[in-house]
């Protein structure tokens, strides 16, 4: 919760309007601010004051205590002009949360942790358990002291200014070890720990069994990533609860599939009570690694529990990414934070100059030019492989004639793969030209560089026959000059001449031109590759200058 308080009218009012806008995330304190000040601190995992930041350091100064536990703060100027983070930018999540109240707000984020002012991600905001010397690993980056990266176990990372040698250290294990002088550790999920246990096993029994199996191999608990079992015991008490206060997930699977598995210790008993001659070893080791722990029961008698410990090698991270359109603005924040993310970027070169700003320092860029999509979907497959966190970048959505298939054609499940959606030209263009596509309309590609012009050919009759809407990408080019008047020829046989026609340049950039015009009046000549057209169907109408299709809602029709 998001504790919200201020103490003049003009801060109340830009705090009810953050209240407005987020009723389910924020509670209001009323009153004096000393007093509210003291109950949403330790009521609430975050704090907005809508005060002067010298009010809510007094305020809040004497409340202190660990910045690991204190609330987030983020302080706003009774203007609504600035949300400062004040107190917690990293562990209390007030860095995203400043930036979430400007959005809100239409203010000016202020962010003044060391690392987000430099664009280094912060040793604490990567997702991963750290410990040891944290600040001092972190200052070391910062002023561009060589840190040596030791990593004992593979996993992707973003952007690190690191080397092989320094006086400080940045190691990466699940080992049980303590952090050494100037040495800050990573612990990565990298642990998986199958579980098998009888009816009525006591929690006690599975978490010291767990936790004792882990210590004896001298790994770390906080790179357990899950714990595993059987579907049959997906409702087990003591293995449910051991889960939760582990603070892992619980993932089960079917007997069937865990039969299938091959382990060294297989046993007739779990095979007559739940069909599978393993539970624990077959569990853990169902989407491979490996065993570092074999089967081994619990020190009680008898024995009610077992498990075996597995270490799944670091899985590459490949994060397809829409651009949108052009406008920075137009940028989805998932978008943006993936950039951020990304150790290596593989990207056509005019798209990586777009965004090149947003990527931290010490990304690597692989960029390459036009006619090599699969050249960069095999780049950024094979980066992903081998352990890195990929961003592959394309224009408007990646899954609309972009970078998406290729890349997914490439890629095996020896990796994880995240699509990230972006505004597609032919929405952007829709929204310079109004409604176009407020009823059933297909987008086709009318470049035959991949498909065969009578495959093309084929899909334009269908769609002027179907009389759906059709936007046209790559409609024309100087070797391709006429694709366009055969396919507007088409839908002429199905539509009047004055069927809407929605021309759009360069969607959302500067230089951006829209224009409606008629179907026989449209001249293919004043359409090039950077051009979307927009063809209505029998219904789209031309009004007030803008291109309407119909949803074919009653009172449409009785106006007409």
């Amino acid at each position: 919760m998001i504790g919200l308080m201020s103490a003049t009218a003009a801060g109340a009012a830009a705090r009810d309007r953050l209240a407005a806008a987020w009723p389910d995330r924020t509670r209001v304190y009323e009153g004096p601010v000393g007093e509210a000040a003291r109950t949403a601190f330790a009521e609430c995992e975050q704090l907005v004051c809508f005060l002067a930041t010298g009010a809510v350091v007094r305020l809040l100064a004497p409340l202190l205590r660990d910045k690991a536990s204190d609330p987030g703060v983020v302080c706003v100027d009774e203007g609504g002009r600035f949300a400062v983070s004040l107190v917690g930018g990293h562990a209390g999540g007030a860095n995203e949360l400043a930036r979430a109240v400007a959005e809100v707000l239409g203010a000016e984020p202020v962010v003044t942790t060391a690392t987000d002012s430099v664009g280094l991600p912060g040793l604490d905001m990567l997702g991963l358990p750290v410990e040891g010397d944290v600040a001092g690993v972190s200052r070391a980056l910062l002023d561009g002291e060589p840190v040596a990266l030791q990593a004992e176990v593979s996993w992707p990372l973003p952007p690190l200014k690191v080397t092989g040698e320094g006086r400080h250290t940045l190691r990466v294990t699940d080992a049980l070890v303590e952090p050494a002088e100037r040495e800050a550790v990573l612990r990565p999920p990298s642990l998986v720990v199958g579980v098998g246990a009888s009816r009525g096993a006591p929690t006690e029994e599975i978490l010291g069994l767990v936790e004792g199996a882990l210590a004896d191999a001298g790994l770390s608990v906080r790179s357990l990533a899950e714990l595993a079992t059987v579907d049959a015991k997906a409702g087990e008490p003591g293995i449910v609860e051991a889960a939760e206060r582990l603070g892992v997930p619980l993932v089960t699977y079917s007997a069937e599939e865990l039969a299938g598995i091959e382990v060294p210790n297989p046993s007739e008993a779990p095979l007559a009570a739940v069909g599978t001659p393993s539970v624990a070893e077959a569990a853990a080791l169902v989407r491979g690694g490996e065993l570092l722990v074999p089967k081994r029961k619990s020190a009680a008698r008898p024995a009610m529990a077992t498990c075996a410990v597995v270490r799944r090698p670091g899985r590459g991270r490949l994060a397809v990414v829409g651009l949108g359109p052009g406008a920075r603005d137009l940028l989805t924040p998932r978008a943006e934070a993936e950039l951020r993310r990304a150790s290596v970027l593989v990207g056509l070169d005019q798209y990586v100059d777009q965004i090149r700003d947003l990527l931290r320092p010490g990304t690597r860029i692989l960029q390459s030019g036009l006619g090599a999509e699969e050249e960069r979907a095999r780049t950024a497959v094979a980066e992903a492989r081998a352990g890195h966190a990929v961003a592959l970048i394309g224009s408007g959505d990646a899954g609309v004639y972009a970078m998406a298939s290729p890349a997914l054609a490439e890629a095996s499940d020896d990796i994880d793969v995240v699509g990230v959606p972006g505004v597609t030209a032919a929405l952007a263009a829709g929204a310079l030209l109004g409604a176009p596509l407020g009823h059933d309309h297909v987008s086709i590609s009318l470049s035959d560089l991949h498909t065969p012009w009578e495959v093309i050919e084929r899909r334009v009759r269908a769609a002027a026959e179907a009389d759906l809407v059709v936007t046209f990408y790559n409609p024309r080019s100087r070797g391709r000059d006429w694709q366009l008047p055969k396919a507007l020829a088409i839908l002429a046989e199905h539509r009047e001449p004055t069927t809407p026609v929605g021309v759009v340049r360069n969607a959302s950039r500067p230089d951006e031109s829209s224009r409606v015009t008629a179907l026989a009046a449209l001249d293919p000549a004043t359409v090039d590759m950077m051009t979307v057209v927009t063809v209505g169907n029998t219904a789209t109408r031309e009004i007030a200058g803008r291109m309407v299709t119909p949803r074919g809602y009653r009172w449409q029709e009785e106006t007409r």
